[in-house]
């Protein structure tokens, strides 16, 4: 191989790993809405398993963190921009009192996560 085409593989790299950060760093997509007295979030993540997700609440911050492993590299790869992990907190537009617990659903369902949230709410949800 070239150094031409070594440098230009390395180059695309790099700028694979930089665009998987990025990507990292602004999803997942989150709506949230309310419908009745339930706060509803829905979140994007599609490609993470049920059991490689988990959501908590402490006061009226939601945490979501999600991984998988990288997949195998078989062939040419000319980019890879799905995220391996991602950790992400949000306000959330609830007043949870010091030492009150947040309860809340969530289900997984074609790559969503729809978490209901009836105000106020539990720490950890299980997702179904």
């Amino acid at each position: 191989m070239g150094i031409g085409r070594y440098v230009v593989r390395e180059v695309a790299k790099e700028l694979d790993h930089r665009s998987r950060e990025f990507y990292e760093f602004v999803m997942p997509a989150i709506d949230m809405v309310e419908e009745g007295s339930d706060l509803v979030v829905m979140i994007d993540l599609p490609g993470f398993a049920k059991q490689d997700i988990a959501l908590r609440i402490q006061r009226n911050i939601l945490s979501i963190t999600a991984k998988r492993a990288a997949p195998e590299e078989t062939g040419t790869v000319y980019q890879r921009h799905r995220p391996l992990r991602i950790e992400k907190s949000i306000v959330l537009p609830i007043t949870v009192k010091e030492g009150e617990k947040v309860v809340g659903t969530a289900t997984y369902t074609d790559g969503v996560v729809t978490l209901r949230i009836p105000v106020p709410s539990k720490e950890t949800i299980p997702i179904t």
